[in-house]
């Protein structure tokens, strides 16, 4: 699965070059290591609470599923079951996937916990190409696809559309780089989750053709950056056992 690297330029802002082929093989490779170790360390975790333990389980699950895909060389399915691995750590019952966009109690908590850092590495050590790639990426922007949708085919009002969330998403996207040059942690992690978010909307809502082309570059960032962001997320997540996470969504009832 080796690849070269590729240069990309939407007409947006700045190159980036990701080799995704690479990343990628070397994310399915790590991704299952890790999960046996993690799958392991929640095995030996016999003080866990019961309702904790669940939602890890749960995550670790469809992580495993997305290494398999990712052996199979299957992007889209990677991406819907990593997605799946990070709402299963994420989603508090009877609560709204609110924007990341906004200052979020989840990312705040698992920034306070990674007392090495493992988060902000992974942004601007590891893959910051594939993080810059996404930030300066218009069609994982929700403002862009609001616009597309109020066009008018007048010249006049289009051109202020356009105007209106170009100027947003230029703020954005400076914000974003700021954030990742000093090392703003919280602030980058919620602008990537938004970013991916509206992928995951693409994609789950029936936006996006499988296997596509036309969306092959957000996905292959989406992919690189949620197989190696979500082992940090749930390795933190086992060590702040004793942290209050929320009720889980669908309990098992025991008949």
């Amino acid at each position: 699965m080796r690849g070269k690297s590729k240069t990309r330029d939407s007409g947006y802002g700045k190159v980036y070059s990701v080799n995704w082929k690479e990343e990628t093989e070397v994310s399915e490779l790590n991704l299952m290591r890790q999960y046996t170790a993690m799958k392991q360390a929640l095995k030996n975790s016999t003080a866990m609470d019961a309702l904790h333990k669940t939602r890890l389980h749960r995550s670790l699950s469809w992580l495993k599923a997305a290494a398999q895909q990712l052996e199979d060389d299957n992007q889209d399915l990677a991406f819907i079951n990593l997605w799946i691995s990070f709402s299963a750590c994420f989603y508090i019952d009877g609560e709204s996937m609110a924007p990341f966009s906004e200052k979020n109690p989840f990312i705040d908590k698992l920034v306070a916990l990674d007392s090495d850092n493992k988060i902000y590495e992974c942004f601007w050590h590891e893959y910051s190409g594939s993080v810059k790639a996404l930030i300066k990426n218009p069609y994982v922007f929700a403002e862009f696809w609001q616009a597309q949708r109020l066009l008018t085919g007048n010249q006049q009002l289009d051109a202020d559309i356009h105007q209106g969330w170009q100027s947003q998403f230029d703020r954005s996207s400076v914000a974003a780089l700021n954030c990742l040059s000093r090392k703003k942690v919280a602030p980058l992690f919620s602008i990537v989750l938004d970013r991916l978010y509206v992928l995951r909307n693409q994609v789950l809502q029936g936006g996006a053709t499988y296997q596509s082309r036309v969306n092959r570059e957000q996905v292959s960032d989406g992919v690189i950056l949620l197989a190696n962001i979500m082992p940090i997320i749930i390795s933190i997540m086992l060590q702040g056992q004793d942290e209050h996470w929320g009720d889980i969504a669908y309990p098992v009832v025991n008949d």
